[in-house]
């Protein structure tokens, strides 16, 4: 005789944000955005966090000088704008749809009375968004201690997920190489150069819109 399995709730074993939002029952409206069209701009009141569903959102931050870096890239299943969870009254940076893009946006009271409502579901929103605090501190690792070339590869493959996960060859977002030059933090020739240098190496394919292929993943693990 087997013995008996306890049957676990399978919304629960593997953190899928969308089911996350239906289950709870979060109040969310629909929001719509063109390729460049601004989300909300640095210095904003932070009253919501947003959740992409379709598209890809930039977001940068500008200086006392005037000067631009784009800080972090967000995708399909992504949430972002959650500083205004932690106390933050402002938003610190800008966010662009990079395509066009929709977004659910939830407003701050709104999420924060479903996570005290559903503590088991809260504890996965938790650790999904520790998680996801994890890859940016590894985006600014990567800029302080990687090669230019390296960043850049990482930036690309990390840009590939925007697609279906089970393609193993993925078309980017459109994205200009002055956007991959503030991302990587280097300037547009050298992103040029080696995006050219990816493209005779068979790791990208670059005819007006970019393919990465897995073999693109060698740049990043070679040391």
């Amino acid at each position: 005789m087997k013995p008996h399995k306890h049957k676990t709730n399978s919304k629960l074993e593997v953190f899928d944000p969308q089911v996350f939002l239906d289950t709870a029952g979060v109040s969310r409206k629909i929001a719509e955005y063109r390729r460049k069209e601004s989300i909300y701009a640095q210095g904003d009141a932070a009253e919501s966090v947003m959740y992409v569903q379709k598209g890809g959102v930039k977001l940068s931050v500008v200086n006392g000088s005037g000067k631009e870096a784009v800080v972090a890239m967000f995708g399909p299943t992504d949430f972002f704008g959650e500083g205004c969870m932690a106390g933050q009254a402002i938003r610190m940076g800008t966010a662009t749809a990079i395509t066009p893009t929709t977004l659910l946006v939830i407003e701050k009271q709104e999420l924060l009375r479903v996570l005290h409502a559903e503590q088991e579901l809260s504890d996965h929103f938790i650790r999904y968004m520790l998680a996801h605090n994890i890859r940016v501190e590894e985006d600014l690792v990567d800029q302080l201690f990687n090669s230019s070339e390296k960043r850049l590869a990482r930036t690309l493959l990390l840009l590939a997920r925007y697609g279906k996960q089970d393609q193993p060859v993925r078309i980017l977002p459109k994205v200009s190489q002055e956007t991959l030059a503030n991302m990587v933090g280097t300037t547009r020739s050298r992103v040029n150069f080696f995006m050219n240098k990816f493209r005779k190496l068979g790791f990208i394919e670059y005819n007006g819109k970019i393919k990465v292929n897995k073999s693109l993943l060698t740049v990043v693990l070679h040391e």
